[in-house]
């Protein structure tokens, strides 16, 4: 699943105070010795302000999503960078200690039985940006013709994916795609060659949209739902990418003078492209990026770790800094009522090609009127605690 930001930046910011962060000041620990720009800070539950007013049981669910996939994997297989975050075995007793069912009150003290907290700052310090996404609907058909014009393409078989960090420690969680020719491995075509039609009649169209913008926020959201023109309802999600870099179109209007620097949201963005149509190609081509989509059966939409959302408890992270599956305290505040704090429990299930760095994360809205406008709205500065397992043993705890 591929979640991006849309505006200025993917990266940490210094943003207006969050409202009412602390209630009270947290004793001075001995911190975790620094790796890969990570630092983890011995906390507590009560350093999590508004931990006794959420409903933990939709974490709960979430996370036992998460723990079906972890219980499949190899008990020495290292979570996060360096193994920080410990191997699959040190998470496997907080997995199976999941209640069946539990109340809100269960739900709460299972966390805190089974985990501890950590406060977490990245290069950048404890505070960073925390931006949205949803899960859009579209129109569609199986076949091409009248508005259909605009095709949605299945992963090509040429092309290959490179994981970076099995050739060097440096690069775990890097990924490089591009096609074999000869014996070098080349970029893939991007997204106005791919949009000139450079995949056309190789058999790779899935489904067919009735708009070009709306199908390039989809590649930016990365999943959706297809309502089709024979009355089925399509779910289709992330299936690959061409490698090509992700560039953020509201810094392209921005920087040719088209939007105010704060005024970047899905929506500024999406009035400029409907008012602009014979410039909105060229800008949405600056996005070289362009992914690939597959159907999805059953629940959905499907994050990068294999599992289906929960709204408002999934959380994409950058996984080359922080594991998936982990729970994780976030604190911002509501995009379209900013007066109005998030404080809650989410659970790290997905990443994205703008997601990068420690304190950074995506916040997975839903579907709906309600979840698109504030996923597009969404640029708040928020902070983490991550809780780990307490079988597992960090240094400096």
């Amino acid at each position: 699943m591929l979640s991006a930001a849309l505006g200025l930046g993917a990266c940490a910011v210094s943003g207006p105070p969050l409202p009412a962060m602390k209630t009270k000041p947290e004793p001075a620990p001995k911190p975790a010795p620094d790796t890969a720009a990570i630092r983890l800070i011995p906390a507590g539950f009560g350093a999590l302000n508004g931990w006794a007013g959420d409903d933990h049981r939709a974490a709960l669910g979430a996370l036992a999503r998460s723990c079906a996939r972890i219980s499949r994997q190899p008990a020495s297989r290292p979570v996060g960078p360096e193994a920080l975050f410990g191997r699959m075995a040190d998470w496997a007793p907080a997995c199976a200690a999941l209640p069946a069912a539990a109340g809100r009150g269960a739900a709460r003290r299972y966390f805190e039985a089974n985990f501890r907290v950590f406060r977490l700052e990245g290069a950048d310090g404890p505070r960073g940006l925390i931006t949205g996404y949803y899960e859009p609907e579209l129109r569609g058909s199986w076949r091409r013709g009248g508005k259909y014009q605009y095709p949605l393409y299945k992963k090509p078989g040429d092309l290959v994916s490179v994981d970076l960090g099995r050739f060097s420690g440096e690069w775990k969680g890097r990924h490089i795609a591009g096609r074999v020719r000869g014996s070098r491995l080349e970029p893939y075509d991007e997204r106005r060659r791919i949009n000139d039609g450079s995949l056309a009649g190789r058999g790779l169209e899935l489904l067919w949209l009735d708009d070009p913008v709306d199908a390039f926020f989809l590649h930016i959201q990365g999943s959706g739902r297809v309502r089709m023109t024979d009355g089925a309802l399509a779910r289709v999600g992330f299936a690959g990418r061409n490698g090509h870099g992700y560039t953020a179109i509201g810094r392209v209007l921005v920087r040719e003078g088209e939007l105010p620097a704060d005024g970047v949201s899905m929506q500024s963005i999406r009035r400029w492209l409907a008012a602009n149509p014979s410039r909105a190609r060229g800008v949405m081509d600056a996005n070289r990026s362009y992914i690939f989509f597959r159907l999805i059966d059953g629940e959905g939409p499907i994050g990068a770790q294999g599992v289906a959302l929960t709204p408002g408890r999934s959380l994409a992270v950058d996984r080359g800094k922080l594991p998936l599956g982990a729970p994780v305290w976030l604190e911002t505040r509501d995009p379209l009522e900013r007066s109005r704090p998030i404080r809650r429990l989410m659970i790290t299930q997905d990443t994205g090609g703008a997601i990068r760095g420690a304190v950074r994360g995506d916040f997975f809205w839903g579907a709906g009127a309600r979840a698109e406008a504030a996923a597009g709205e969404m640029q708040e500065p928020g902070t983490f605690h991550i809780l780990l397992p307490r079988t597992l043993a960090i240094p400096g705890s």
